[in-house]
């Protein structure tokens, strides 16, 4: 005999299937806001990072302006010519063993020299020693000057168009030597020491002519010691060069000739 399905019973069955139904889904939906929020705020916080590294770049950035642009160090810097420090006559002598030339051009006077006298006329001076002069010293001698009877000169004897000429390069007072021969003279040819300079800024050097682009050391090796104008600085400044009689005036730009032009005679 067949039993009858209980209505009650078959309520009470798909009241608990809606329940787990409903269950289930509260449950994924609180997974799911749990996941949304989650993402949420893992990209707050890549977003977060992302401008902090933006801006510490963009602070780099502005520091790296504020810095001072380093130069390269100039290769004449490096330069450092030899020295004699003649001490008395028979030291100051060892200039005759091998070539000089002279540093500061127009500078240095030299005179007439009987060599079988002994005998330097400083009534007559025939010129000027030329920047970068190579010169040939035969005898380093004393003489004494009309100027200052009580005070010798200390003289190089060197040879030039076949004729002999002195020039001082120091003094002497009752067996008190002075020497600035030092700071006359190259004991080394300057080609050598300053070779790194380019091969068209020597050939204008040894014309005794200055280009533009030259440096006011290498303007120096041409034409001679200028003097500063008023006015200048360390960026643009002009120098007037008396240049042996043919005066020049040169304007420079960051240590370079920028304007070249006749200077003022007179």
């Amino acid at each position: 005999m067949k039993r009858d399905r209980s209505p009650f019973r078959d309520g009470t069955l798909c009241r608990t299937k809606a329940k787990s139904t409903a269950s289930a889904l509260l449950s994924y939906a609180a997974m799911k806001q749990k996941i949304q929020i989650t993402l949420l705020i893992g990209m707050l916080i890549a977003g977060i990072r992302l401008a902090i590294i933006l801006y510490e770049r963009h602070e780099e950035a502005i520091e790296q302006t504020k810095k001072p642009v380093v130069r390269a160090l100039n290769p004449d810097y490096y330069v450092t010519p030899k020295k004699l420090y003649p001490y008395d006559l028979r030291s100051a002598k060892q200039l005759t063993k091998h070539p000089v030339w002279v540093k500061v051009g127009y500078a240095y006077s030299y005179y007439p020299y009987d060599a079988a006298a002994h005998h330097a006329d400083f009534s007559r001076e025939t010129g000027k020693l030329v920047p970068i002069q190579k010169l040939a010293i035969k005898d380093v001698v004393t003489g004494v000057s009309p100027k200052d009877p009580g005070e010798g000169q200390i003289l190089a004897v060197f040879e030039q168009g076949g004729k002999h000429y002195a020039t001082p390069i120091g003094t002497e007072r009752d067996g008190d030597y002075r020497f600035y021969s030092d700071d006359m003279l190259f004991l080394e040819d300057p080609h050598q020491l300053y070779k790194h300079w380019p091969a068209d800024v020597w050939q204008a050097i040894d014309q005794h002519q200055v280009k533009p682009g030259m440096s006011e050391l290498e303007a120096d090796f041409a034409v001679g010691i200028g003097m500063l104008e008023s006015g200048g600085d360390s960026i643009d400044r002009t120098l007037d060069y008396p240049n042996g009689g043919k005066p020049l005036s040169i304007s420079y730009h960051d240590g370079r000739a920028v304007e070249i032009r006749p200077g003022a005679t007179g």
